[in-house]
C-alpha cells in the first residue's frame, strides 16, 4: 500500500487554522481583552424568517408518511433547480435545467470537479488566491502556474498569450481581494480559453454583493463562455447558509472536450460519489427566491455592505490603500509602514485586539497586504472601526 505522497507538498496547516491558533494563544494569556474577529469570512446574521419557515415546514413533511422523502436526485430537486433557472434569467442568462447541479457548497465542488480532468493538465491560478484552488490540485499532483495579481493591475490579471494552461481558476468578486472583473476583462479570458482549448473554473460565490448592473454576476453573461466555463456558486454568503450547506454548479451542455461531455461526466461522477443535498435544506434554499425571501436576504446583504463601508471609510480617512468592500464583503488593504502581513496581524491583535487575515497566506503577492471582512456584527464592526480610527491616528 502506498499513500498519496502529494500531501507532502501542501502546507501542514490550513491558513485559518494558524490564525485560530494565534488568536487562542493570545486570548488565554489576555483573558481581560475583548477580541474582535474580522478574519474568517463567516456570516453572523441568522437565517431569514422565510428560510426558517421553509426549513420547519420541510422538517414536518419528513415526519409524515405521505410526505416523507428518502434518497433524492443527486443533481438536486427540480423545484430548486427551476428557481435557480429563474434567478439566472433575471440577469440575462438562459440555462437548461440539466445544466444545474445542487451541491453542499462551492468549496466541495471546486475540489471535486477535478475528478473530470487528467492529472497532466496545467493549472493557472491568480496570486494571491483562495487556498482551496491550489491545495486540491497539489493533492492530485498537477503542475500549477501563477498569474500575478498586484496593485498595478488592480489585482485583476488578464491572459498572457505566452502562457499555456488547461485549467484556469477565476473568482469574481475575488476572494481575498474583493476586486471585480468587468465584462470586457472576462471576455478576454473567455476568448483565451476557447482559443487554447482550456476550461475556466469560475467561482462566483460573492456575486450577490455586486450592485453595478454593468458588472457581470455570471460568466455566462459573456459570449462564448458556455463552451469553456464551469460556474460555482453558493447560498453561504447570499443567504447565510455557511452552517446549513447548499450551493450549485453550472456545467453547460456545450462543454465538450475530446468528444467527452463534461456535463455527462459530472452527472456520472455525482451519481456515483454524492448522495445529494437534503430535502429539508433544498426547501430552505428555494425559499430564498420567493418575493419575501428576496426582500429579507437583501436586507441582510445591505447590513454587510454597510459594515464594509464603515471599514473602507476609516481606511480612506487615514490614507490606507485598499480595494474591495463596494461589491464584495472583503476589504484588501496595504499594510501601513511597509509592514509584513503576519507582522501586521500580530500588531493589530496585540494593540487593538482586531483579527484579520494576513495576505501572505493567500500567496507571495499577498505579502504586505491584509484582508478584513464585513461579516461581523454591526456592534463589533463599529467597535473595530473606532479602535482602528484611534490606532491609525
Amino acid at each position: 500500500m502506498k499513500v498519496n505522497m502529494n500531501y507532502k507538498n501542501i502546507a501542514q496547516s490550513y491558513l485559518f487554522s494558524t490564525v485560530a491558533k494565534k488568536v487562542n494563544e493570545f486570548a488565554s494569556k489576555n483573558p481581560d481583552k475583548t477580541i474582535i474577529k474580522l478574519g474568517i469570512g463567516d456570516v453572523t446574521l441568522p437565517l431569514c424568517e422565510q428560510v426558517v419557515n421553509a426549513l420547519k415546514s420541510a422538517s414536518e413533511e419528513m415526519g409524515r408518511q405521505e410526505s416523507f422523502h428518502g434518497y433524492g436526485p443527486e443533481q438536486g430537486y427540480e423545484f430548486l433547480k427551476s428557481s435557480l433557472q429563474g434567478y439566472y434569467k433575471e440577469h440575462g442568462v438562459n440555462l437548461e435545467n440539466d445544466e444545474i447541479f445542487i451541491s453542499d457548497g462551492a468549496k466541495s465542488d471546486l475540489g471535486n470537479i477535478l475528478d473530470l480532468f487528467d492529472k497532466d493538465n496545467t493549472v493557472l491560478v491568480p496570486d494571491p488566491v483562495y487556498p482551496v484552488y491550489v491545495d486540491t490540485n497539489i493533492m492530485n499532483g498537477r503542475k500549477i502556474l501563477y498569474m500575478n495579481a498586484n496593485q498595478d493591475n488592480e489585482f485583476l490579471p488578464l491572459p498572457d498569450e505566452n502562457v499555456k494552461a488547461d485549467i484556469i481558476y477565476l473568482c469574481s468578486p475575488n476572494n481575498p481581494t474583493g476586486a471585480v472583473y468587468n465584462k470586457e476583462q472576462l471576455k478576454k479570458w473567455v476568448d483565451y480559453a476557447n482559443k487554447n482549448n482550456a476550461v475556466i473554473l469560475f467561482d462566483s460565490a460573492y456575486e450577490c454583493f455586486i450592485t453595478d448592473e454593468n458588472l457581470p454576476r455570471s460568466i455566462y453573461e459573456i459570449e462564448g463562455a458556455k463552451t469553456c466555463a464551469i460556474e460555482f456558486c453558493s447560498f453561504s454568503k447570499m443567504a447565510g447558509f455557511t452552517g446549513t450547506r447548499c450551493g450549485w454548479t453550472i456545467v453547460p451542455q456545450d462543454l465538450v472536450f475530446d468528444d467527452m461531455s463534461l456535463n455527462k461526466m459530472w452527472l456520472r461522477r455525482q451519481t456515483t460519489k454524492f448522495n445529494g443535498v437534503s430535502y429539508i435544506v433544498q426547501k430552505g434554499a428555494q425559499a430564498v427566491f420567493t418575493p419575501e425571501g428576496k426582500k429579507q436576504i437583501q436586507q441582510n446583504l445591505e447590513y454587510y455592505k454597510e459594515n464594509a463601508k464603515l471599514i473602507s471609510d476609516v481606511l480612506t480617512r487615514h490614507n490606507i490603500w485598499h480595494i474591495g468592500g463596494k461589491h464584495s464583503p472583503y476589504i484588501w488593504l496595504k499594510c501601513p509602514n511597509n509592514m509584513k502581513s503576519w507582522e501586521f496581524f500580530d500588531y493589530l491583535l496585540e494593540n487593538v485586539q482586531i483579527v484579520g487575515t494576513p495576505g501572505s497566506g493567500f500567496g507571495k503577492n499577498g505579502e504586505g497586504y491584509f484582508r478584513l471582512t464585513s461579516f461581523g456584527s454591526r456592534e463589533n464592526t463599529q467597535k473595530a472601526v473606532e479602535r482602528l480610527d484611534k490606532f491609525l491616528g
